[in-house]
């Protein structure tokens, strides 16, 4: 399925700016389908036709369009409202509903003007197929629908958002509050009257004016005058991101849509959301994250002890093959303590392979000097991976790098090492090459007897899921190869 930015970008000419701001329409219109108990469609048109390149269902009544209608093209002649909303430039209304997949629709065309310009129309399809009991709800929600979508049609709707999807939450259902020009409830819902209360205010709101109502509920003195600013620039026509506001415990989301239509000043629409429990949730999991965070800390303290201790043995042993056997021991010790490190850093339980790896090599490099000149570098994007394959994948380039400084090259010898990462969807392509003399004769991979290569093989096979291919390059030297799936990864 194509995206509005696609549809628009292969079907129009339409400059940047006009499509920013059909998404700003599109990233609005949940709000409106809503309080219209109506579906919309949002159409370009063409040549001959128009184009359907987003569709929204209220989840307050049935849809009008069972049927996906994104990317469907209507002739002109099928449904000439949607040329008239374009050359008339206003809303205009079926004059009897039409019957469409044995469901009556009523229709009725908005013109999207930007820049002074009818850039798209929007059809509102409302289902009649179940009547409606008009209601002090229903009638708050279609006269605040109404008045926006006549500021979409004046081009005043929605506003240029100073913050991407700051300004689109709560919805309608939440909790709505209607003031008149005056500033006074003309209505509150009932979510928004239990939000209300919940934030300590024990009668109705209706006839009382909000900004002042909401300031006395606000313990802090920089965020009830900001709140009740917010509300009153929102009557006085102007537009102002969410804010949240805490009362005796309980916090509340709210933000105040200016209703103008035409330019008349209609009063204001201020939506609301109580969020104390989501609040809490987020509490909880923060003190989570950071338990996480102290765990990996202390581990990583914990490893690099270990490491200092098997450093000081190494120092105080004679033998040569004792020494270098500790030796590696806290290269790899030193390589899983890099990992801890990463994760102690960061909220989320995933690791950037490039940050971790561009730490890891430098120290088997400069570890393997004495023995060879070679150099050692990364080619390519690791990317994130969940932390419980990182570790073992560090392990892994560990090895093999280490056992290509070791092995590839002679004494004294300039050369490379380069490790190489090619990531598609599916899969994570990693190979160690080097430019030295080449794998001996008769050498088999899962045969050989090297610790290393051992340690290698199991961490593939149980950890990673995988397994090694090693084998000549071409133009010399060796290239061991590894493949991990990343599905469900």
């Amino acid at each position: 399925m194509s995206t509005l930015s696609e549809l628009l970008a292969e079907h129009t000419q339409l400059p940047g700016d006009a499509v920013e701001h059909l998404q700003r329409v599109v990233a609005e219109w949940q709000l409106l389908a809503d309080m219209s108990f109506a579906d919309f469609l949002l159409w370009v048109p063409l040549d001959s036709d128009f184009l359907c390149v987003a569709q929204a269902r209220p989840t307050t009544a049935p849809t009008a369009h069972a049927e996906d209608m994104v990317a469907r093209r209507v002739p002109v002649a099928d449904n000439p409202q949607l040329r008239r909303a374009v050359v008339e430039g206003r809303i205009c209304r079926d004059e009897a509903p039409r019957w469409h997949l044995e469901v009556p629709v009523r229709t009725e065309t908005i013109p999207v003007r930007h820049a002074g310009a009818v850039v798209a129309v929007l059809s509102r399809d409302t289902n009649l197929a179940m009547p409606r009991v008009p209601s002090p709800l229903e009638i708050a929600y279609l006269g605040s629908a109404s008045d926006l979508c006549q500021m979409v049609a004046d081009g005043t709707f929605p506003p240029r958002a100073t913050v991407a999807g700051a300004d689109t939450s709560p919805r309608a259902g939440d909790g709505l509050v209607r003031l008149d020009a005056h500033g006074l409830v003309a209505y509150a819902s009932p979510n928004a009257l239990s939000a209300y209360h919940r934030m300590g205010h024990a009668s109705d709101l209706v006839g009382l004016p909000l900004d002042r109502a909401t300031r006395a509920l606000v313990l802090d003195p920089f965020d009830a005058a900001e709140v009740a600013g917010r509300i009153e620039s929102a009557l006085a026509g102007r537009h102002s991101l969410r804010m949240e506001v805490r009362a005796r415990g309980a916090v509340m989301l709210v933000r105040a849509l200016p209703l103008r239509p035409r330019g008349d000043a209609a009063g204001a629409l201020v939506l609301v959301r109580d969020i104390t429990d989501l609040r809490r949730r987020d509490m909880a999991l923060l003190s989570k994250d950071a338990t996480i965070r102290e765990i990996h800390h202390r581990v990583k303290n914990n490893l690099q002890t270990v490491a200092a201790l098997l450093r000081l043995q190494a120092r105080r042993t004679a033998i040569p093959e004792a020494r270098r056997a500790l030796a590696e021991s806290v290269r790899r010790v030193d390589s899983i303590a890099l990992v801890h490190e990463t994760l102690s850093a960061s909220v989320a339980e995933r690791v950037d392979l490039d940050e971790l790896v561009d730490k890891v090599l430098p120290a088997i490099g400069d570890g393997a000097t004495a023995e060879s000149r070679a150099k050692v570098r990364r080619d390519g994007s690791f990317g994130e991976l969940p932390a419980e394959l990182a570790t073992p994948l560090v392990l892994v380039l560990t090895e093999l790098v280490h056992n290509a400084l070791a092995h590839a090259f002679e004494p004294g010898r300039a050369g490379e090492v380069v490790v190489t990462a090619r990531r598609t969807a599916s899969a994570l392509d990693v190979a160690v090459l080097d430019d030295g003399r080449g794998l001996p004769p008769g050498f088999d991979v899962e045969t050989a007897g090297g610790l290393g290569l051992q340690i290698v093989r199991t961490l593939l096979d149980s950890e990673l899921g995988s397994a090694l291919q090693v084998r000549a390059r071409e133009g010399g030297g060796t290239e061991a190869l590894i493949r991990l799936s990343l599905r469900g990864r």
